[in-house]
């Protein structure tokens, strides 16, 4: 087993018979997930994905990884949303959240088309002047506005840098296996091209193509990255609730939701997971946020983050509770020294390594927390290994999923997502969109 999860920090909150209670909404859920027959049944291809993936295609995302290792010193990867967020989680959590800046013998990586704006194209552009570039893009249509703008920016340097037929050895395109705009763009200028699986939504979708070529180009071990999911995937296939650590928390999270808490905090007190966080917000927010439903996603770095945070965790509304994501083991480790004059006080702490301490501020805060009213889950990873994060991503997936039908609804849609794009679109005057630009024009204007 490589992740834990600790209820007793939820003592005073939720009761055994209420976890208990869910056994038969759990069995019901688990039983939708693997069968086949719950809502969204279409986009489950996650659940069997660590094992049932395209071998060949692994082999092929290895090659290119090596292949970009070797001739590049920038990586750009193009995509918003599922299509980025996986990927730069790992990386930095695997690596390290200034890998850019670190001596290594794999390319800088940076990320865009997950906004629009001109000021963040342009500084990435300046960072590629004079520097070897490959490009990812990752799209499963290829007409998502931002990264279909940011793609066309740096397909254009790159073949004013390279000419179009070398530029094209150097672009990347993970997108629908057959159809699609950037699939016909792809076959006819000869990019090589990986899979956005069909059955796979973009925030599942870090297990795929999607997540393994960014997170392999910087020099990951993504087979034991897939044998943590592997493993994870055989320990939370089991019904049986009380067995089951991954629906425990999918239970207890509905039942505080239930509660008034509609607020779940993911914490870490590590920097490297910021982006670990930003991933499971979309996975969980994007999943259950519908019909008017859901638990809303934030997440804190601590012990950071105490110092803007912590007074409303401590006394604000009780309208919240937390998740802690724990490592046992740190990548580093510094030991306090002794200082003669002691004019900071911490003499007294001399010996101690800083994870010591790092973990002796999580037991204090979880016990103040608990103490002012704050229910507390606390996940623990072992360490930062690539096998670790597998099993972590999983449970989490898992989690989601079941909780997305003990809720009522379908965890794997996204409908509300394409009402901003259809507004934008009229807006800027996309053909077909007339009666609605003006209409929003209109409405802008009172």
């Amino acid at each position: 087993m490589s992740v834990a999860v600790d209820f007793r920090h939820l003592k005073g909150f939720v009761q055994d018979h209420e976890i208990e209670g869910l056994a038969p909404q759990i069995k019901t859920a688990h039983h939708m997930l693997h069968n086949g027959t719950g809502m969204g049944s279409d986009f489950t291809g996650w659940l069997t994905l660590p094992d049932d993936y395209d071998k060949e295609e692994f082999e092929r995302i290895q090659k290119a990884a090596r292949q970009i290792q070797s001739d590049t010193d920038v990586f750009i990867v193009i995509g918003i949303g599922g299509s980025y967020l996986g990927a730069r989680a790992a990386i930095e959590f695997l690596k390290s959240q200034h890998y850019n800046a670190l001596a290594k013998q794999t390319p800088d990586i940076y990320f865009a088309g997950n906004t629009i704006s001109s000021s963040d194209l342009a500084e990435l552009l300046e960072i590629c002047k004079g520097r070897r570039v490959s490009l990812n893009m990752i799209s499963k249509s290829g007409t998502t506005t931002e990264p279909a703008i940011a793609f066309r920016v740096f397909k254009d340097f790159m073949e004013r840098e390279y000419g179009r037929e070398e530029a094209g050895k150097r672009i990347y395109c993970t997108t629908d296996r057959e159809k699609g705009t950037l699939k016909q763009l792809a076959e006819k200028e000869g990019y090589q091209t990986f899979v956005v699986p069909d059955d796979v939504g973009g925030r599942f979708s870090v297990l795929t193509a999607v997540g393994l070529l960014p997170i392999a180009v910087c020099g990951a071990d993504i087979a034991a990255l897939m044998q943590g999911a592997a493993d994870a995937r055989r320990e939370y296939d089991n019904e049986r609730l009380l067995e089951n650590p991954c629906y425990r928390y999918a239970a207890a999270r509905n039942i505080l939701q239930r509660k008034g808490r509609d607020i779940e905090l993911l914490v870490s007190y590590e920097p490297c997971c910021t982006m670990l966080c930003e991933w499971w917000k979309q996975l969980y927010g994007e999943s259950e946020g519908k019909d008017q439903k859901g638990i809303f996603p934030a997440a804190a770095t601590f012990s950071t983050d105490l110092h803007s945070m912590g007074q409303y965790i401590q006394d604000g509304k009780r309208i919240l509770f937390e998740t802690v994501v724990l490592f046992e083991k740190p990548k580093y480790d510094i030991v306090i020294e002794n200082s003669p004059e002691d004019v900071d006080g911490l003499n007294f702490l001399q010996g101690r390594p800083v994870s010591y301490i790092n973990r002796k501020a999580f037991e204090g805060t979880v016990l103040a927390h608990h103490d002012g009213g704050v229910p507390n889950i606390v996940v623990s990873v072992p360490d930062f290994s690539e096998y670790s994060l597998g099993y972590l991503i999983y449970f989490f997936e898992k989690a989601c999923a079941v909780s997305g039908y003990l809720l009522g609804v379908n965890p794997f849609d996204q409908p509300g997502v394409e009402s901003y794009k259809r507004n934008m679109f009229a807006l800027l005057g996309k053909p077909g969109y007339e009666q609605e630009k003006e209409q929003l024009e209109a409405r802008l204007k009172q």
